[in-house]
C-alpha cells in the first residue's frame, strides 16, 4: 500500500525514523488535496500555509531531540463542525457563514498536543442531519468508490478524505450514525464512543455549551490501531471535570477471534437490511465460528425493540430541537396542537421533545436507564454484537425534501429515516460501536459493519476489529484514487 493509504501509527513511525520528513508528508497530502479533490469536494475548508508551518516545526524538533507525541509531525483533517482557530464553523448553515472560531475545540487542542496538525475541515450536511453531506455553503461531497453515490453523513467529508488517500486522521461526531454511516458507506473504520468519555467542548454553534444528550465525539481511520490510539488522545475528562474524574477503559483481555463470544443480528422486521447486508453479517459469523468463537445468531437483549425506538427518537430530535434556528422551531410548535396525542410519528416526537414539560424527558431517560441495564446483563453473556449499520451500501445523491426521499431496500421501498433504527438502538443506550469494513458489495461499493460491546468497552470494539482485519482483511483503497492523477 502506498503511503498516502498507510495508517497514521505508521505515518509516526516513518517521521521519526526519518523515512520521510513531516513537511514531505504534508506537501504529499495537500499535492493530492490539489489534485484529487476536484472529484469529492471533500476538504471544504484549507488551511495549507499554517500546516506547512506546523510540519517544519515538528521537523525542527525532532532534529533538536524532541518528541511532540505520538501523531508527531502527523498531518490531519477533521470534520468542519469542530472549532479551529481562524478557521470557520459553520455545520453547513447559511446564517454561520462568517462565524470563524477563536479558540480550539478540546479535541483539536489534544490532537495538536499528542504532535498532529490540521490540514482543513471536511465537509458535513446542513445542521449535521443527514445520511449525505451537501450544504449551500460548501456543496455536495462524493463517495471515492462511486461519485454519483453519497459518502454517508454526517461525517462523509471525513470518511471520503480517509478513503481517497487525501488525510491522513479524521475525527466526526455521530448521534444517528454520523461516523458509522459514512465509515461504512467508504469503506474505513469509524468508533462511536461511550457517551461522554470524549469532550464535546468547541464541537457546538455559538451559544451552545452543554454537552448535548447521546451525541458523541470520536475517531475515523484507515485502521483499528489507528482508531485506539486516537481514543487514548481525545477521550477523558472535560476541562471543567478534571479535577474531579479521570477515565480509565478497560484493555482488552483477549488475544484472539476464537476467545470471543459473538451475537450476530443480520437483519430485523422493524428496519430491514438488503440481503447482501445480511448475507455479510451471517458470512463474518461463520467465518467467527470456524476459528473457534462461540457465536449465536439469535442471542438479543430482552429489551422491546420498539420502545427502544421511541426513546431514542425522543432524545434524538430534542437535541436537534435545541438547535433548531427560531423560525423553524415557531413552526415547529404551530403544528403541536395539530398532533395526535398516540402518533408516534417522527415529526410527532419531534414536536413533542420541543415543548412538552421536563417530567416527559426524566420518564424517557427513566425509560433510558432501564435499557442500559438490559443492555449490561446481555454483555454479561456476550463480547461483541456485530450487526449492520445502514440496509445498503452507499445510495445516488437525493436532494429533494426530506419527507419526498425513500431507500430502496431489495426492490422495497423503506422510510428514508428508518434507517436510524440500526444506529440509533445502540446510542440510545450508551454502547461504544466500532464500524469495521468486510469487503466490496456486487456492485463495488463498500459493506461495513458494527462491533458493539458494553459500555466502556470502547477499546474491545476497536480490537475486535483488529484481529477481524488480520483474519479477514481491512480497508482497501478506492482504485480511482490510487496514484498522483486525479480521477
Amino acid at each position: 500500500m502506498t503511503i498516502e493509504f498507510e495508517s497514521a501509527v505508521e505515518l509516526a513511525r516513518k517521521i521519526r525514523a526519518r523515512k520521510i520528513s513531516s513537511r514531505e508528508l504534508t506537501d504529499l497530502y495537500i499535492d493530492r488535496i490539489e489534485g484529487h479533490d476536484g472529484a469529492l469536494n471533500a476538504v471544504v475548508v484549507r488551511d495549507f500555509e499554517r500546516a506547512r508551518a506546523a510540519a517544519e516545526a515538528a521537523d525542527q524538533a525532532l532534529a533538536a531531540g524532541r518528541d511532540l507525541g505520538p501523531l508527531h509531525g502527523v498531518p490531519m483533517t477533521i470534520k468542519e463542525s469542530y472549532d479551529i482557530a481562524g478557521l470557520p464553523t459553520t455545520w453547513g448553515v447559511p446564517e454561520f457563514r462568517d462565524n470563524i472560531a477563536e479558540t480550539d475545540s478540546e479535541t483539536v487542542r489534544r490532537f495538536k498536543e499528542a504532535g498532529a496538525h490540521f490540514m482543513g475541515k471536511t465537509n458535513v450536511p446542513l445542521h449535521l442531519a443527514d445520511f449525505q453531506s451537501f450544504n449551500e455553503i460548501y456543496g455536495t461531497t462524493n463517495n471515492p468508490w462511486n461519485v454519483s453515490r453519497t459518502p454517508g453523513g454526517s461525517s462523509g467529508g471525513s470518511a471520503a478524505a480517509l478513503a481517497a488517500g487525501l488525510t491522513a486522521l479524521e475525527s466526526g461526531s455521530d448521534i444517528g450514525g454520523s461516523i458509522r454511516n459514512p465509515a461504512h458507506f467508504c469503506g474505513v473504520y469509524g468508533h462511536k464512543p461511550t457517551w461522554d468519555i470524549v469532550p464535546t467542548q468547541g464541537h457546538a454553534l455559538p451559544g451552545m455549551l452543554a454537552p448535548p444528550d447521546i451525541a458523541v465525539m470520536g475517531p475515523l481511520a484507515r485502521s483499528a490501531e489507528d482508531l485506539a490510539l486516537a481514543l487514548r488522545i481525545v477521550s477523558g475528562p472535560d476541562p471543567l471535570n478534571a479535577r474531579g474524574w479521570k477515565l480509565e477503559l478497560p484493555r482488552p483481555a483477549k488475544k484472539k477471534l476464537s476467545e470471543y463470544r459473538v451475537a450476530v443480528w443480520p437483519t430485523d422486521e422493524r428496519a430491514p437490511v438488503s440481503s447482501e447486508i445480511s448475507d455479510r453479517a451471517q458470512a463474518v459469523a461463520d467465518r467467527l465460528a470456524r476459528l473457534g468463537a462461540t457465536v449465536s445468531d439469535t442471542a438479543r437483549p430482552a429489551i422491546d425493540l420498539d420502545a427502544s425506538n421511541e426513546i431514542y427518537l425522543y432524545m434524538l430530535n430534542g437535541v436537534m430541537a435545541a438547535g433548531m434556528p427560531e423560525e423553524q422551531f415557531k413552526a415547529t410548535l404551530a403544528r403541536v396542537a395539530a398532533l395526535d396525542p398516540d402518533d408516534k410519528s417522527q415529526d410527532a416526537l419531534l414536536a413533542r421533545a420541543s415543548v412538552q414539560h421536563h417530567r416527559d424527558w426524566l420518564r424517557y431517560h427513566n425509560s433510558r436507564e432501564r435499557l442500559r441495564h438490559v443492555w449490561g446483563a446481555f454483555f454479561n453473556d456476550w463480547d461483541i454484537l456485530i450487526c449492520p449499520q445502514m440496509a445498503t451500501s452507499a445510495f445516488e445523491h437525493d436532494h429533494t425534501g426530506y419527507a419526498e426521499r425513500t431507500i430502496r431496500v431489495d426492490n422495497a421501498v423503506q422510510p428514508y429515516f428508518q434507517q436510524l433504527f440500526w444506529a440509533g438502538t445502540i446510542t440510545v443506550a450508551y454502547l461504544p460501536s466500532t464500524v469495521f469494513p468486510t469487503g466490496p458489495s456486487r456492485e463495488g461499493l463498500p459493506i461495513g459493519l458494527q462491533a458493539v460491546s458494553a459500555e466502556y468497552n470502547d477499546y474491545v470494539c476497536i480490537d475486535f476489529a483488529r484481529l477481524v482485519a488480520e483474519e479477514m482483511g481491512g480497508f482497501v483503497p478506492p482504485p480511482a484514487f490510487i496514484g498522483t492523477e486525479g480521477p
